[in-house]
């Protein structure tokens, strides 16, 4: 969990005498920065949530790592802690569904066991082989790619492996070259949401929705995903070596007897295929009905909506994939640091454990629990707009719409007269004029069917807790934003509503009168006209830098 999101809202249960009879689900949302457990009704009602953090190894050259240890440590612990307030007898719950980051690798032996830490969705250490695996040849102007692979690749998957190494494909051929005995030893090469589910049932699957960021599956049939020999081998996977493909959303079995011991539950759990937490999140804020939007904004932040067609844009990198929903594809976005920025700018910048405000004999300043929440307040203090500062969180690259992990932010536009709280404010705002850009990359791709593009997005994620940013969105978006009750919970409630669907105990037409709305926020007129001329100056930005990115390139640490 980033500190971009608060704990839990464990205020959800209520009185025991007042608990509905029936079956339970458990709700599992692996992030990033940590674990939420989620014990909820069959209809989504959630009475109880934990959470726990996990940490991340950042390394040189683009790496990211984490232990998938850590992971398990998280997930039994918040799960116990779960189970031990006895909110409803352990033999009632029926089901378990895990939605997690994914776009990861996580070499396995044949019993599931980790090889090595996991390679992340931020892991981009592959990216001279992804170039080299994507190009080649006749390339097409302006992307890179081989003409031939990526028409067979946009045929048949919708999308391809991404060229900054930032996906299994890139990170699989890293793995290959720079530790071939682990390689040489993998039995499966899994993605998150596939290693849990395998720890948790011993079956190496993947549903069709997380399979796909291999790029070597044929989606053109979202009933019906199959792998592509062909396209496996242009990726450089073995067929043998990855996942059985199951549909999204099915009892792939039921809890191994060590593991149900492990987290105090029934050998008698079923689990459902786990899925990505891109997928959870839309489920979570109940937009699963066609061109149903919703924002969600955590470490990472994603825009987008089910819709019935497979349809790619290459160059705004945004793609329809297949979806859990059954017969439907969602739309793919990813801003690669959202919330992460301000996590930077308490851990860096406000708090940073630097010594420079120790006082001497004295212990080390720490950041106050509450930082967030005057971070918050310190915002709020400067006008929309921030007196002209302008912040762009591109601190890690950039996915939608723009695919280039060299691009880096800053802060512009500051003078003499800048104030914290300028600084402050324009995180928050740099963060919602990237959402526009990526919002208009999605409106794009579905122009043919939604006229006049989104009128409204269900928001979610720990961003979602934040007055100010909702009302900011809905300013620099132009959109009401609705504001989902318990937004930090959406991707595990997402997850638990899968898990009652699998076992047949609610259907997916139920889902969005489900998911209750805590606000609603419209545009504010005179803030929108402001925000529309720095969403230019937001945009001139990165042109500035696309025209200088070798300059950008050498400087990149």
């Amino acid at each position: 969990m980033t500190e971009a999101e608060s704990e839990p809202e464990g205020g959800a249960r209520r009185p025991a005498g007042q608990r509905p009879a029936g079956q339970y689900v458990i709700g599992v949302d692996l992030g990033t920065g940590g674990v939420k457990v989620a014990l909820a009704t069959t209809r989504g009602e959630i009475l109880r949530a934990e959470a726990e953090k996990t940490a991340t190894l950042l390394l040189p050259g683009g790496g990211a790592e984490q232990d998938p240890d850590d992971w398990w440590r998280a997930i039994v612990t918040a799960t116990r802690r779960l189970t031990a307030h006895g909110l409803v007898p352990a033999e009632d719950i029926a089901a378990i569904c895990v939605s997690t980051q994914w776009g990861g690798l996580v070499p396995v032996d044949s019993k599931g066991q980790h090889l090595r830490n996991a390679l992340i969705w931020m892991d981009s250490r592959g990216v001279e082989y992804a170039r080299a695996l994507t190009g080649g040849g006749v390339s097409v102007p302006g992307v890179g790619y081989n003409a031939f692979a990526l028409q067979q690749w946009l045929r048949k998957t919708g999308g391809a492996p991404t060229r900054t190494g930032k996906d299994p494909v890139g990170q699989a051929q890293w793995l290959r070259h720079h530790e071939p005995d682990t390689w040489a030893a993998a039995a499966y090469l899994l993605d998150v949401p596939e290693y849990l589910t395998m720890r948790l049932t011993g079956q190496a699957v993947a549903g069709w929705d997380t399979a796909v960021l291999r790029w070597c599956t044929d989606n053109r049939d979202p009933s019906a995903v199959r792998y592509d020999a062909a396209l496996a081998r242009r990726c450089g996977f073995d067929l043998a070596r990855l996942p059985a493909l199951v549909p999204p959303g099915s009892i792939v079995g039921t809890l191994r007897a060590d593991v149900a011991s492990e987290l105090g539950l029934p050998v008698s759990v079923r689990v459902a295929a786990g899925t990505g937490d891109t997928t959870a999140a839309a489920i979570g804020a109940g937009a699963v009905q066609d061109y149903r939007g919703h924002l969600y904004i955590g470490t990472s932040a994603w825009l987008s909506c089910h819709v019935p067609f497979k349809r790619t844009n290459v160059l705004r990198n945004v793609a329809s994939l297949p979806a859990v929903v059954p017969g439907r594809y969602w739309i793919a976005t990813i801003q690669d640091v959202a919330g992460k920025a301000v996590d930077w700018l308490i851990d860096n910048v406000v708090y940073a454990q630097d010594g420079m405000l120790d006082q001497p004999g004295s212990p080390p300043a720490q950041a106050p629990p509450d930082a967030l929440e005057r971070l918050n307040a310190l915002a709020v203090s400067a006008p929309p707009g921030s007196n002209g500062v302008i912040f762009a969180p591109w601190l890690n690259g950039e996915r939608t719409p723009v695919d280039d992990p060299d691009v880096r932010g800053g802060w512009f536009n500051v003078s003499l007269r800048t104030t914290r709280a300028d600084l402050a404010r324009s995180v928050f705002e740099g963060i919602a004029l990237n959402t526009r850009w990526m919002k208009e990359a999605v409106e794009h791709l579905v122009r043919r069917e939604l006229d006049g593009g989104f009128g409204e997005l269900t928001f979610i994620g720990g961003g979602a807790n934040s007055a100010l940013w909702c009302q900011t969105l809905a300013d620099i978006l132009g959109v009401t934003i609705r504001q989902a009750e318990q937004p930090v919970l959406a991707n595990a409630r997402g997850a638990a509503m899968i898990a009652a669907i699998s076992i047949g105990a609610l259907s997916w037409d139920e889902v969005p009168e489900l998911v209750p709305m805590a606000a609603s926020y419209q545009p504010d007129r005179a803030s929108s006209a402001r925000y529309d001329q720095q969403y230019r100056a937001f945009r001139e930005l990165y042109s500035g830098y696309s025209r200088t990115r070798k300059r950008y390139a050498s400087l990149k640490q």
